[in-house]
C-alpha cells in the first residue's frame, strides 16, 4: 500500500506542473508597440564627449574622464557609449519590432516606421566607426547570433537607402494607427515626409565622392508623389521630456558637472559677428557659476560680454590662452550654456528637423540637384535659418527671463547681414555653417556635415598630447571614432577584419564619404 501511495503521489505532482509554475502576471512577450516607442527614446544618444567639441560648439577644458573630442585623444569612456546604446538598445528592440510585424498586415505602419528608425540609428553608426555589424546585427535574442560579423560601410549605406526610399512608400494613410510613436502619435504624412527627409540627408552624403549619384538619391527625396520632404516646425522630429522624466544630457549639466561644461570660443566669436539673435539664449555668464541655479547669483545674457572657450588647453594650461578671463572660484569665468533654456530638464531633444531640411535642400538647388536655381537655393537658406530662430523657441522656460521670442524683424535684420546675406560665390560656405548653428545640440549631425563639406572653417585643436593620426591622416580633425574595447576583445575575429579593410582603427581614419581636404 506505500508503495501504491508513493506512486500516486508521485503522479499527483506532475499534474497542472506548468501552470502552477508559470507567473500568471509576468509577461512571455512585449508589445512591440512598446518596443518602438523605447527605441525611439533610446535614439537621442549622447555625444557631448567627442562630436560637441570636434564642431567646436562645446569646451570640456579637462583630461581624464571628459577627454575626448577636446583634446583629440582617445577615450573608451566617451567613445563607445553610442555604440553600446544603439546595439543593446534601439536596435536590438526595433530588430525585434520588424521580427514580430514582417508578417503581420495589420501592422505594416509599425513595421515600416521600425525599418526607417533602424535605418537612421545605423546611419549614426557608420558615420561614427564606419564598418559596423550590420545585416546580422540585433539577432541575438532571434538567431542566437552574439558575434555579428561586419559589414562595409558603403554597402550598409546602399542598404540604408533601399528602407529609407521602400518603407516610406510602403506607408499607407489608410493603415494601422501607432500610438506609441513619440515624434507624430502615428501620422503618416509626417513619417513619409520624415523618411524622406532621411533620404535627402543620405544622399548629400555622396556629394564628395559621386555627385550623380548624390543628385539621384535627392531627386527620389524630393519628389512629391512620394510625400515630400519636412515642410514646417510641425514635421520635427524630436522625443519630449518633463518635469518627471527629465532630459538625461542636461541632468549632469544642471548638477555635479555644471562648472565644468563652456561655449567653445569659434561658435561665440560667430554668433557675435553676425549679431545672432540666438546667442542671448545660448551663453551666460553666471555670477556664481559653480552654484545650482537657485543660488548662482545674476545671469549676464548680452551677447557682446559673452567669451568662448578656446581649444587647444587644458585645465592645467587654460590660464596661457589670449583673454583668460580668471576663475571664480572652482569654475572659469567663460561663457556657460543657459541653464534656464536650453540646459532646462524638460527641454526637447531634436533629430531630424525643418531647418536642417531646408539648409540641405538650398545647397541641393545650389549645386543644380534639383529645379530652380540660386534663387531657389536662396530661399531654402532664408528658410532654413527662419525655422532654426522659431524652433528656438522650443527651449523656452517658465519664468520671464527664460521665454526666448525672436521677431520678424530680427530675424530680417540677421538675413541682411553682409556675412550672412545670401551670396552665390560663397554659398556652400554659407549655407553650411548655418547647417552647423542649426545642428546645435544635435551633435552628431553638426559633425557629419562638416565632415563633408568642411564647413564651417575651424581651425584644427592641435592639442600638444593629441593622437597623432588626427594630423597624419584626418587633416587636423578627428574623422571617426575607434570600436569598443569590449567588442574587440569579445568579437576580435570579425573587428579585425574590419580594421584592416578599413585601413585602421584611428581617430584620423575617415569613414568612406568623407574626403579629407
Amino acid at each position: 500500500m506505500a508503495l501504491v501511495a508513493l506512486l500516486f503521489g508521485t503522479g499527483s505532482c506532475d499534474k497542472d506542473f506548468e501552470e502552477i509554475n508559470t507567473n500568471p502576471i509576468q509577461p512571455t512577450s512585449l508589445n512591440p508597440e512598446y518596443l518602438f516607442s523605447n527605441a525611439q527614446l533610446i535614439s537621442a544618444v549622447n555625444s557631448l564627449g567627442y562630436q560637441a567639441p570636434i564642431v567646436q560648439q562645446v569646451q570640456i577644458p579637462y583630461m581624464g574622464n571628459p577627454a575626448g573630442g577636446n583634446l583629440n585623444v582617445v577615450n573608451e569612456t566617451q567613445s563607445a557609449p553610442i555604440f553600446n546604446d544603439l546595439y543593446t538598445g534601439a536596435i536590438r528592440n526595433l530588430t525585434d519590432v520588424i521580427d514580430k510585424t514582417k508578417d503581420d498586415p495589420s501592422k505594416s505602419n509599425l513595421y515600416n516606421m521600425a525599418r526607417i528608425w533602424r535605418a537612421y540609428c545605423f546611419q549614426i553608426l557608420v558615420d561614427t566607426y564606419g564598418d559596423v555589424p550590420y545585416f546580422e546585427a540585433g539577432k541575438g535574442f532571434l538567431e542566437s547570433t552574439y558575434l555579428p560579423k561586419y559589414d562595409e560601410a558603403s554597402v550598409i549605406y546602399e542598404d540604408i537607402l533601399k528602407e529609407y526610399q521602400q518603407a516610406t512608400d510602403a506607408l499607407d494613410p489608410n493603415g494601422d494607427i501607432v500610438q506609441g510613436d513619440l515624434f507624430y502619435q502615428g501620422n503618416i504624412e509626417q513619417w513619409k515626409r520624415l523618411g524622406n527627409s532621411l533620404l535627402l540627408r543620405t544622399g548629400m552624403r555622396y556629394t564628395e565622392i559621386d555627385e550623380a549619384k548624390a543628385q539621384s538619391i535627392v531627386t527620389i527625396a524630393v519628389d512629391p508623389a512620394r510625400g515630400g520632404v519636412i515642410t514646417s516646425n510641425e514635421g520635427n522630429a524630436y522625443v519630449s521630456y518633463s518635469s518627471i522624466f527629465i532630459h538625461p544630457f542636461s541632468a549632469p549639466l544642471m548638477a555635479t558637472e555644471r562648472h565644468n561644461y563652456y561655449v567653445g570660443a569659434p561658435f561665440v566669436e560667430y554668433l557675435q559677428s553676425t549679431d545672432d539673435p540666438r546667442l542671448e539664449y545660448i551663453a551666460v555668464k553666471y555670477e556664481n557659476p559653480v552654484n545650482p541655479l537657485e543660488t548662482a547669483g545674476a545671469e549676464n545674457t548680452n551677447p557682446e560680454d559673452q567669451q568662448g572657450m578656446p581649444y587647444g588647453y587644458d585645465d592645467t594650461n587654460i590660464a596661457s590662452a589670449p583673454g583668460f578671463p580668471g576663475k571664480i572660484n572652482a569654475a572659469f569665468a567663460y561663457s556657460q550654456f543657459n541653464r534656464r533654456t536650453i540646459l532646462r530638464l524638460d527641454r526637447p531633444e531634436f533629430l531630424v528637423t525643418y531647418a536642417q531640411t531646408s539648409l540641405l535642400l538650398a545647397e541641393a538647388a545650389h549645386r543644380g540637384y534639383i529645379p530652380g536655381g540660386e534663387a531657389a537655393a536662396q530661399e531654402y537658406y532664408e528658410t532654413g535659418i527662419r525655422a532654426h530662430m522659431e524652433q528656438m523657441e522650443a527651449y523656452s522656460g517658465d519664468t520671464e527671463n527664460a521665454i526666448i521670442d525672436i521677431s520678424t524683424e530680427q530675424v530680417d535684420a540677421y538675413l541682411a547681414q553682409p556675412q550672412v546675406a545670401y551670396d552665390p560665390a560663397r554659398a556652400l560656405e554659407q549655407i553650411n555653417t548655418q547647417y552647423w548653428v542649426a545642428s546645435f545640440l544635435q551633435y552628431h549631425e553638426a559633425w557629419a556635415n562638416f565632415r563633408r563639406t568642411e564647413y564651417p572653417i575651424l581651425e584644427p585643436i592641435n592639442y600638444p598630447g593629441q593622437d597623432p593620426s588626427v594630423n597624419e591622416t584626418g587633416g587636423g580633425f578627428i574623422r571617426r571614432l575607434p570600436y569598443p574595447l569590449r567588442e574587440r576583445s569579445v568579437n576580435e575575429d570579425n573587428v579585425d577584419e574590419a580594421i584592416a579593410r578599413m585601413g585602421g582603427n584611428t581617430l584620423g581614419n575617415p569613414v568612406f564619404w568623407d574626403v579629407v581636404r
